[in-house]
């Protein structure tokens, strides 16, 4: 497992972000790859995978989003949306001169590169959407709706890995209660008081919980098809999603018939992408790009 850098940087309006950079292998020189996490996650979700695709001579950068992680809540949480978001994406690229990166988005991060494509496509090499897409199930979004931003503080790591066993056991039931307690170690931390907080703000969730996060729409499916059709795609689902269902991956195949697909067996939203049905998949795509 390679170690990683901090790397801090400011957004446009002036907001402190956070993004680990993981170094490429030595003696490589191929794009690299960012990695952009779900609604209520951080970049600690990719502590295992980012090291593997580094493995295979490409840096890896993977930004907390704001209001998560180590990067500055909003004042404003009108700016938690994938528009402002992407803005922020694209000022890490900005900052660090890059011209081109692949991007593995994994639920809210693949709405992030989907929206990157509308207006900013030449930074887009590749792109691996886990578990996400531009028609969404109602349930799915239901079931996340019901949890985000409703946690209070807990008062001990036992009771932390109980909650995410709570709220993710349909989409990993085979889990371990090994992992139950490393995931709750990434996304807990101890607050003043030393109780255990979620690492963001509650109000990300506010759009989904009025219902301002639709299933689809126009703009949504637009974006989707201009990143498909005209970048190297690979859709990831977990075979017991409840946001990707089998009705919407199959819209998503029709509509790019030359986007890659790999499904993920007993695992729901979203996979972690280290299960080797995943990793293979995503290791093959990246082969076939710079």
């Amino acid at each position: 497992m390679s170690t990683f850098t901090p790397i801090s940087f400011q957004s446009t309006d002036g907001l402190a972000l956070y993004a680990r950079d993981y170094a490429a292998s030595a003696g490589q020189a191929r794009l690299p790859v960012i990695c952009l996490h779900g609604l209520t996650r951080n970049s600690a979700d990719f502590d295992e995978l980012a090291p593997r695709i580094a493995a295979l001579g490409r840096r890896v950068l993977a930004p907390d989003v704001r209001g998560r992680g180590h990067s500055a809540r909003d004042p404003n949480p009108a700016n938690y949306n994938a528009v402002v978001y992407a803005g922020d994406v694209v000022k890490l690229m900005h900052d660090l001169g890059l011209a081109r990166a692949v991007f593995v988005g994994t639920s809210m991060g693949g709405l992030i590169t989907m929206t990157l494509a509308v207006r900013h496509i030449g930074l887009i090499a590749g792109a691996v959407l886990n578990d996400v897409g531009p028609v969404l199930s109602v349930k799915g979004l239901a079931r996340i709706a019901g949890y985000a931003g409703r946690c209070g503080t807990l008062a001990s790591w036992d009771d932390a890995a109980a909650y995410l066993k709570d709220i993710n056991a349909c989409a990993f039931p085979d889990a371990a209660s090994s992992e139950w307690d490393k995931w709750a170690r990434r996304a807990f931390h101890e607050d003043e008081s030393g109780k255990l907080a979620l690492r963001y703000d509650p109000r990300i969730a506010v759009a989904l919980q009025t219902g301002k996060l639709r299933p689809t729409s126009l703009a949504g499916r637009l974006a989707f098809k201009r990143l498909a059709h005209k970048r190297p795609t690979l859709l990831v689902r977990g075979a017991l999603s409840d946001l990707v269902e089998p009705e919407q991956a199959a819209w998503m195949r029709r509509a790019a018939p030359a986007m890659q697909y790999t499904e993920v067996p007993n695992v729901g939203h979203a996979p972690m992408l280290t299960e080797p049905e995943a990793f293979d998949a995503i290791r093959a795509f990246l082969s076939k790009l710079p």
